[in-house]
């Protein structure tokens, strides 16, 4: 692997600038900290729930390794929502502490930071696989057709789905996700590939809440993806198919000090047209 430079990079003070101090601190003193919410979402299923700004949550393996496919919006227009593509270039492929998950246009502004990855040492192994990527996305009922010709319901797109529709959300509102705790890369035939999850029991990924959330986890049908969910060698993983905890922190007024939710693009989204004109002009 190379090492070109990064095509977006962060000036000093632009949005990409973390300030880690902040987040290192929310991180540091647990005393600041109060739970407020905590479920269960159970095997092969998802499950929704709201986030207040400036709050915490955090994804918990409970039982052992487990992957799950994680959608997110904000929460009181859903036309915005994390943008998996436009967040694999302006942080990278798989997230750790201090990366952020973006918006789409024309809002594009961080809607989480992460701040705590239990899972943060595990770096690139042998095979060049990494943990929580943005590399791949959900698994679906169609591409399950298309693969095996046959209808299975709690395929990671039909278990968002379920979870979002009491929001008035529909399955058009799903999109691509960030896959946690799953462990993927590109093969030398720059192939996506996924390996069993290294994750062990208590694990976690924690993010901070930049905006009033919607989120959505799904407990992916595929466990803990040491069977293969295709191929010749494919069976159903169920034995290896785990809970995961999800629990959400309220954060005392004096962590937030200095803190503020971000705004949407300053960018007008004229796109070169004026009003009256249905011309543009060229630059």
């Amino acid at each position: 692997m190379g090492n070109y430079p990064a095509a977006y990079q962060a000036g000093e003070g632009s949005t990409l600038d973390v300030d880690r101090a902040f987040y290192n601190r929310v991180v540091r003193d647990k005393s600041a900290r109060k739970l407020v919410d905590s479920f269960t979402v159970p095997i092969r299923s998802g499950r929704a729930w709201e986030v207040p700004k400036g709050h915490l949550f955090r994804i918990v393996t409970i039982e052992g390794p487990q992957v799950a496919d994680l959608n997110i919006w904000n929460r009181h227009d859903p036309r915005e929502r994390m943008w998996a593509s436009r967040t694999r270039q302006l942080q990278s492929a798989h997230v750790s502490t201090h990366d952020r998950l973006w918006s789409n246009l024309p809002f594009l502004r961080p809607l989480v930071t992460i701040t705590d990855d239990s899972l943060a040492d595990y770096g690139t192994d042998s095979d060049g696989g990494r943990v929580h990527d943005l590399l791949g996305t959900r698994c679906d009922p169609y591409v399950n057709k298309l693969l095996t010709g046959e209808d299975f319901h709690f395929h990671c797109h039909s278990n968002l789905t379920r979870a979002v529709i009491p929001y008035g959300l529909t399955e058009f509102d799903v999109h691509d996700v960030l896959n946690v705790f799953q462990c993927t890369g590109l093969n030398d035939n720059d192939q996506y590939f996924m390996k069993a999850c290294p994750a062990q029991k208590g694990d976690y990924l924690e993010f901070f809440a930049e905006i009033d959330l919607l989120c959505a986890l799904s407990t992916c049908p595929g466990g803990d993806l040491s069977v293969p969910l295709w191929g010749p060698d494919a069976r159903d993983p169920i034995d290896v198919c785990r809970p995961l905890g999800v629990e959400v922190y309220e954060l005392d007024a004096s962590v937030l000090g200095g803190w503020e939710s971000p705004q949407v693009s300053g960018y007008k989204g004229h796109h070169g047209m004026h009003p009256g004109r249905v011309k543009w002009e060229a630059q």
